[in-house]
């Protein structure tokens, strides 16, 4: 974009002239854009894998969206040098999101008894919101102790 936008092709074409013309190259050229795009791409490329995961129509994926939606935020984090001030927000929009859509006891579920995950971590047993989650779907689905 910067090499098309300091071209002689562009200079002569008459867009560069008209005033979104020069305020598109006035905006590409700063620094400060690319800085911004840079950070949008830290985010969202992990995020796009997941979504990717999600809408798979041939896989049943509900098993890995919790440990998929955690691996983002790990990615995040080591994309911004574990800086907190860069990417909490964005944790926040993620958190936020999760919570309302995708955070729901069939996923932990899905996670506990997906036998990938299972197996590969053996201090899932210890992960209290995993466990927790596994207890409140069990107790939502069969409410008698007796049974």
């Amino acid at each position: 974009m910067r090499k098309m936008l300091t071209s002689d092709e562009w200079s002569n074409n008459k867009l560069s002239k008209e005033a979104y013309g020069r305020e598109a190259t006035k905006i590409v050229l700063m620094p400060s854009f690319w800085n911004h795009v840079v950070f949008t791409l830290k985010v969202m490329v992990p995020l796009i894998h997941v979504f990717g995961l999600v809408n798979k129509e041939r896989k049943e994926t509900i098993g890995y969206v919790h440990e998929a939606m955690e691996k983002v935020k790990e990615t995040i984090m080591k994309s911004f040098n574990n800086n907190e001030s860069k990417y909490n927000d964005v944790f926040t929009i993620i958190d936020n999101r999760c919570t309302c859509q995708l955070h729901r006891l069939l996923h932990l579920v899905g996670q506990v008894l997906n036998p990938k995950f299972y197996y590969s971590n053996t201090d899932m047993e210890y992960d209290l919101e995993v466990i927790n989650g596994l207890y409140a779907c069990i107790k939502r689905l069969v409410p008698s102790k007796d049974v």
